[in-house]
């Protein structure tokens, strides 16, 4: 009988350690899943961030011209919410690619700034995912080297 309460023993000891193991797997699976998909938000946001940079610099370059800026950077200009825009289209792994292909968009949009000399031009840069998803946004401005009513 004493060898069958040590075996007895011997099994709960056993399922303890499991049970141990297992709540601490699930603890160790979650933590990195939470790690991967922070790596993948971090990897998106340097991405943007570096587009944005691109597009920023551009913008200043051209005097904030969108349609210079769309063709420097490889997209296409229009008009959105009534200004003019330029809008360059990057696929999944962040090459500049076409519509039709297109994960995230950089917009850069011209606005009227009441706050800026008339010899400057503001606008309005944001990144979004194809979803909607805005990544980044913030103002650019680019001194009018142009002064409004000349021909470009």
């Amino acid at each position: 009988m004493g060898s069958r309460s040590k075996s007895t023993l011997f099994l709960i000891e056993q399922l303890i350690v499991i049970a141990v193991f297992a709540i601490c797997s699930a603890a160790c699976i979650r933590i990195l899943t939470s790690a991967y998909f922070f790596a993948i938000d971090s990897r998106e946001l340097s991405r943007a961030l570096l587009a944005a940079e691109s597009g920023a610099e551009c913008y200043k370059a051209a005097a904030g011209d969108v349609f210079i800026v769309a063709e420097l950077l490889g997209g296409v200009s229009g008009n959105a919410d009534g200004a003019e825009a330029a809008f360059i289209y990057y696929d999944r792994n962040w090459r500049v690619s076409g519509e039709s292909d297109a994960q995230y968009i950089l917009r850069i949009i011209n606005v009227n700034s009441d706050y800026l000399p008339s010899s400057h031009i503001s606008g309005d840069l944001s990144v979004i995912k194809l979803d909607g998803d805005e990544i980044l946004s913030f103002a650019v401005a680019a001194a009018d080297i142009f002064q409004r009513g000349d021909v470009r």
